[in-house]
């Protein structure tokens, strides 16, 4: 073991046996888990104000808002947590499939800032950053199955220092599972729907087993066809949960496992040079898959030589298979100290697969590089496919602790976070065999024998991160948080195999080697006050940090560049990527009489985005099949300034009128370069974020009865770098109505809920996701998912 590795070691150690210990902040942001817990986890009772729709943090320096198990489950039971926050201000979430599951076509904008410059966690156990193909971590909806959510806070503009996170530039989504419930009991829920939708749930709770013990134990079951080619997506999860409460000591264990497989959607590209415009490219491209005989004739059709680059695949997935767990303490060594620890462990083995034909995207040049002079379609199995698979293993293991100090008026606590991971990347390709094609629902692997192996990399990181921080109670009605974190980040990558010369667009030699970055300041101040005991007023201003991507030849990842020199270059020249976040705003909740009542939030922001990373690619957006490396600069920062608006109306305890509506405006403050040429991106927007979004939710309910209207106004949004290209806005329904029906208590079945759920009421066709590739002139774009209908019965005992 090297000196460096064994300081690195040393200074974890030292820092997470006493000097700093990750926590939530002394003002925690968490409300109490919703539903029956045995103990809330990590929250103040008094935190937020309940309601049915909009939930606020009180005594929050931030914007935090809250949506709890019932009303995401509302939405569509089984959906993604993710998803399920779009309907809370500032939240842009898109996908091509009702339950937002599919994460390959994923768009998710939070004032500006994408899914990988947030942070996310489960009950505080890191998430990575959600990139598709993740290398650090894992998406919620792997980490949990949806009905055992008990709630979801996102900080919109900045998150606690203390939350586990590498990427966290504009906020964090923090999921929280529920607790086992107090009484012994079950849910058995069945879903139906369009498209052969079924989705099975079964959860069992122990009760109270005396001694402050209770579990639960749960299992998901889902498959549903594709909405627009005849694949299949789901699988299987499971989820179990322990906790012991004595009082003083209590501790909690977690375990879920998910094995679930995704097709994946084909965006339609747009290419103004090459005529293909808005309204002459298809709507959507569905794969040919599992008309094995038409593909093959398509390679010869008049069709396929007329798409250009919205020709159809065979097909394309995402296999994912997840292992995680944690075991987590919360000691009251005294009235005024309280220690909490949480020890995790994370494995993941995925691939991402691509069956599509051989003579598109550049890959004659690919494959010619590894056969030269050989008859590809011969080579490749004689079907003209050709499987391509970016295959993954992830194992990462870290330490969380929180040391918090009540002292007079003074809430101290001092924090630190330790992972060590360790990943891997194979890029494969695997003949397509015309008299034995593959499936969707099958994993190439070695035994296979792949026809090439393009790469293969290994990748270690350590990551260290502190924190402390003082909520300074000045008086009963005021409060000021003021703290800071620090943040280290050691990565090595290993390339076992290389791609050969001219195989990868753009790559000499993936690079080896090391890259250390360390922010030892990153601070934080804000105030509360209670204005009267209805109304609060808040402000905040804090400093974060997106430390470098280190996955393996694709992203924003020094470790994708495409020489040692280009890696050199960059470690010594190119900064991580930076914020400053500045919001404030106000709280309010108030009686109307008559039966009405209202509360609110009105928070105004402004954020400074410094050393923004852009990969200038070799390969236009159609070529991405090929990969290739990018040129990964900084060009410059964005401003971005905003405002959100959220009301709850409440007419009686069951009907309730809730609105959003959103401003924002995120605008390049630079141009850049890219060769030779200047990209003119001064004051143009950010592409992809919308500047306008409104969201509405009608419920009511009457006796037994309950139902939702959803509307939901997504604003313009620009497609390329220069706004030279727009998508239009558009507005959506969903809705929702049940009943919910006791049972005779001496059956078993103590109670019958039966939902019918439905989504994009008006059957809307609009473009979803938004990829952005070029700088002018051509993007992709994901279809819409089409109205579909769903029916759930679950019954409790």
């Amino acid at each position: 073991m090297s000196f460096h590795t064994v300081s690195r070691v040393a200074l974890a150690l030292g820092l997470l046996a006493g000097l700093s210990n990750v926590a939530n902040a002394a003002t925690s942001d968490a409300a109490p888990a919703p539903g029956e817990p045995v103990a809330a986890p990590a929250a103040q009772p008094d935190d937020a104000a309940q309601t049915d729709i909009l939930v606020t943090a009180r005594r929050s320096t931030r914007s935090v808002t809250q949506l709890d198990s019932t009303e995401i489950q509302k939405i569509l039971p089984g959906i993604n947590p993710l998803k399920a926050i779009q309907t809370l201000p500032g939240v842009t979430y898109l996908t091509a499939d009702p339950w937002g599951n599919n994460e390959q076509n994923i768009s998710l904008f939070i004032h500006g800032f994408n899914q990988q410059q947030l942070g996310y966690t489960l009950d505080g156990i890191p998430l990575g950053d959600q990139n598709y193909g993740n290398y650090n971590g894992l998406s919620p909806q792997r980490a949990i199955i949806s009905e055992n959510v008990g709630k979801v806070t996102l900080a919109s503009g900045a998150g606690d220092l203390g939350t586990a996170s590498t990427s966290n530039l504009g906020g964090t989504i923090d999921t929280f599972s529920s607790d086992p419930k107090h009484s012994f009991g079950g849910t058995v829920a069945q879903t139906v729907g369009s498209y052969s939708a079924l989705r099975t749930y079964v959860r069992l709770d122990s009760g109270d087993l005396g001694g402050g013990n209770a579990f639960y134990v749960s299992g998901v079951r889902q498959d549903a066809r594709a909405w627009d080619f005849n694949g299949h997506q789901g699988g299987y999860q499971a989820n179990g949960k322990f906790v012991h409460d004595s009082g003083s000591i209590k501790l909690t264990g977690y375990f879920a496992y998910s094995d679930k497989t995704e097709p994946n959607e084909d965006a339609t590209v747009v290419n103004i040079s090459k005529g293909e415009v808005p309204g002459s490219v298809p709507y959507t491209r569905p794969f040919l898959y599992p008309d094995f005989k038409t593909a093959v004739a398509y390679l010869t059709s008049a069709e396929y030589a007329a798409a250009k680059d919205n020709y159809r695949n065979y097909y394309s997935d995402a296999q994912r298979t997840d292992y995680l767990g944690y075991v987590a303490m919360t000691a009251k060594l005294s009235s005024a100290v309280t220690y909490d620890a949480k020890v995790y462990y994370h494995h993941d083995d995925g691939v991402g697969v691509v069956a599509g034909p051989i003579t598109v995207a550049g890959l004659p040049q690919l494959f010619s590089v590894y056969y030269p002079g050989q008859n590809l379609s011969t080579v490749f199995g004689g079907s003209g496919f050709a499987t391509r698979t970016t295959e993954y293993r992830i194992d990462r293991g870290g330490i969380i602790q929180t040391l918090k100090l009540s002292l007079g008026n003074h809430d101290i606590e001092f924090g630190g976070w330790f992972e060590r991971q360790s990943s891997s990347a194979f890029r494969r390709w695997y003949a397509l065999d015309v008299n034995n094609p593959s499936t969707p629902y099958q994993r190439p692997r070695d035994t296979l024998n792949p026809l090439i192996t393009q790469y293969y990399s290994e990748v270690r990181v350590d990551q260290l991160q502190s924190h402390v921080q003082d909520a300074w109670h000045v008086l009963p009605t005021l409060t000021i948080l003021g703290g800071f974190k620090s943040t280290y980040q050691f990565a090595t990558q290993r390339i076992k195999v290389q791609p050969l010369l001219g195989s990868f667009a753009g790559t000499v030699a993936l690079p080896n080697g090391a890259l250390e970055t360390t922010k030892v300041f990153l601070p934080e101040v804000g105030a509360v006050w209670e204005v009267t005991p209805n109304d609060q007023l808040f402000v905040n201003a804090q400093k974060n940090i997106r430390q470098f991507q280190t996955s393996a030849a694709a992203g924003l990842s020094p470790f994708a560049l495409g020489s040692q020199g280009a890696f050199d270059l960059f470690s010594s020249t190119v900064q991580p990527e930076t914020s400053w976040t500045y919001e404030g705003g106000v709280r309010s909740h108030h009686q109307l009489g008559g039966g009405l009542s209202i509360e609110g939030q009105l928070s105004v922001y402004h954020v400074d985005f410094s050393n923004r990373l852009l990969g200038i690619s070799p390969n236009p957006i159609v070529n991405s099949i090929t990969s290739g490396a990018a040129i990964i600069q900084n060009v410059g920062g964005v401003k971005t300034n905003g405002v959100d608006f959220a009301f709850t109306l409440h007419a009686g305890p069951r009907v309730s009128l809730y609105n959003a509506l959103s401003y924002n405006t995120s605008k390049y403050k630079a141009d850049y370069i890219s060769g030779t040429t200047t990209i003119p991106t001064k004051d143009k927007n950010v592409p992809g974020s919308p500047d306008w979004l409104n969201k509405t939710v009608l419920s009511v309910g009457h006796g037994i009865f309950d139902g939702q209207l959803i509307g939901d106004y997504i604003g313009r949004r620009y497609a390329t770098y220069t706004n030279d290209l727009s998508v239009g806005g558009y507005f959506t329904l969903a809705g929702q109505i049940g009943a919910t029906i006791p049972l005779d208590q001496r059956m078993v079945a103590k109670a019958l809920h039966v939902s019918v759920n439905v989504t994009n009421i008006t059957d809307r066709k609009a473009a979803s996701s938004l990829s952005i590739g070029s700088a002018t002139n051509t993007y992709s774009v994901f279809p819409l998912a089409p109205r579909q209908v769903f029916g759930t019965v679950s019954i409790s005992f």
